[in-house]
């Protein structure tokens, strides 16, 4: 992908709860640019959670967790893969546990459920994906991932949502931008 071709993404729209009727923050974002994007939920539910999740939580690892597992997609083709883990005092029984579509997005029905996310912390590194990211991904041998580690803190600094984050090195360059005092 040429440099005018190369995503560039930014974490806000997908970490602020959208407005009642929105729609899909990825599906939105693509469009604008003339682009499709899609994804598809691989698995939803409990799991034990591994240690760089449980950490992100403030958990121990093994604790149960609630996790989402997807392939990010964009005109059709595999972009990114997300986990996304939430603590099953937030997450059982919702449908952040259900491998349906969340309408308005995961934000926003954590803020209907009363945990809105306040501070946000994102760790980003570079690396050769594994044999099965390197498969979904249809990565050719030898081409690098970035991995993006976030974690989203609630008023009181309590975890409320970690995501782990797979995507092509050479596709993507992340922005970011913040407001100081």
């Amino acid at each position: 992908m040429s440099g005018a071709d190369r995503w560039t993404s930014t974490s806000m729209p997908y970490v602020t709860p959208r407005a009642e009727g929105q729609g899909d923050a990825w599906a939105e974002e693509a469009a604008a640019r003339g682009r499709e994007g899609t994804q598809r939920i691989l698995f939803a539910g409990e799991v034990p959670a591994a240690e760089e999740p449980a950490a992100l939580l403030g958990l121990a690892a093994g604790e149960p967790v609630v996790v989402r597992r997807r392939i990010i997609e964009l005109d059709g083709r595999p972009c990114e893969l997300t986990d996304t883990y939430y603590p099953v005092g937030i997450a059982r029984g919702t449908p952040l546990a259900a491998t349906a579509k969340i309408r308005g997005g995961a934000a926003a029905l954590l803020a209907r459920l009363g945990h809105t996310g306040s501070r946000v912390i994102e760790d980003v590194t570079a690396g050769l994906p594994t044999p099965e990211e390197r498969d979904r991904l249809e990565l050719a041998s030898g081409q690098p991932v970035l991995r993006l580690a976030r974690q989203i803190l609630d008023a009181r600094d309590r975890p409320i949502q970690a995501d782990l984050m797979t995507m092509p090195a050479h596709d993507q360059r992340l922005r970011y931008e913040m407001r100081i005092g």
